[in-house]
């Protein structure tokens, strides 16, 4: 019968001889061979991610996506000590989702991560709209997305609501501005990074604008709307940093609105973190509001959101 082995953390070979008797030998293994128990020091910059990631509520496609680069990036330079090729991907990429789902503040992340791993040499974000990119005469909106590169050189430039840009038809100078984003894709791919996000139907729709624009963006991630629970722990994480909590009755109420609100709502119109956000930082207002008119300042009170405190949208 086969002797089972088992590699312990510790570096040791473990070979059960006998089921029945179950004497154990040990054996130390080479350094190189030992399953590490942390992260080594010269991943920190991983581990300091992560650890900002694991603050977000869901997301665990992104946070699978962001390893599976982070390997890929430190395992080419580590090819090229070995002088062996090392690959150059572009990682253009596009954020599907709807809004409030934490695509501004994943591109924020991408970016410091990549400086930390040298990939950019700034890692700041420069955020963009159609506006910002499109001119009122011919030759300006060409200019424009230029200096939007050019500002982003380094970076990250960030375009919410892409496929706005593609809305006017043939005539649009919009079309202008994603035919100057390619050329600049392909020109400077490796001086800076370009992420389109937008709603996931109308993405789909701005891939087929440009021949070229598919292709360019190797990298396609999708950001689920939350989830009632995944909403209910992001407003609780958001009244703990505030040092505050909701009453029974209140944390009740505000589930039921959050039900109430996903199954009525079509979802490009519910704003996901951004709703339970706005709740929370009117629900305090209201809170602090109420202790005033009561002359009641008690540790208990100023720390407590009631029923009554929470304001919803249609309350406005």
């Amino acid at each position: 019968m086969d002797q089972p082995i088992r590699l312990k953390n510790n570096g040791q070979i473990s070979i059960v001889l006998n089921s029945q008797k179950r004497k154990t030998y040990t054996k130390e293994l080479p350094e190189s061979q030992v399953v590490p128990k942390t992260i080594p020091p010269e991943h920190a910059a991983l581990k300091e991610i992560e650890e900002e990631l694991g603050a977000l509520v869901g997301m665990e496609e992104m946070k699978k996506m962001i390893k599976e680069i982070y390997a890929w990036i430190y395992v080419n330079k580590k090819r090229e000590e070995a002088g062996l090729k090392a690959g150059k991907q572009a990682l253009h990429m596009m954020f599907k989702g709807n809004p409030g789902t934490g695509k501004t503040t994943v591109a924020r992340l991408i970016g410091k991560l990549f400086q930390k791993m040298n990939v950019l040499s700034k890692g700041h974000l420069i955020e963009a709209e159609r506006a910002d990119l499109v001119g009122e005469y011919i030759g300006h909106t060409a200019q424009k997305t230029r200096d939007l590169v050019k500002k982003s050189i380094g970076g990250i430039l960030f375009i919410d609501e892409a496929y706005s840009l593609g809305r006017g038809g043939e005539k649009d100078f919009g079309k202008e501005a994603i035919d100057t984003l390619v050329k600049h894709m392909e020109d400077r791919q490796h001086e800076f990074i370009l992420i389109l996000a937008g709603y996931s139907r109308e993405m789909d729709y701005f891939l087929t604008l440009n021949p070229g624009l598919h292709s360019r963006f190797p990298l396609v991630v999708d950001f689920p709307d939350y989830s009632i629970e995944q909403l209910m722990e992001i407003g609780q994480r958001m009244l703990k940093e505030r040092e505050y909590t909701l009453s029974h009755e209140s944390e009740k109420k505000l589930r039921e609105h959050l039900f109430y609100v996903k199954n009525t709502l079509t979802p490009n119109s519910f704003s996901n973190g951004r709703y339970i956000r706005n709740i929370i930082e009117k629900s305090i207002r209201a809170q602090a509001m109420r202790l005033l008119m009561q002359n009641s300042y008690d540790r208990h009170d100023l720390m407590t959101i009631r029923s009554n405190d929470l304001v919803f949208e249609e309350d406005d």
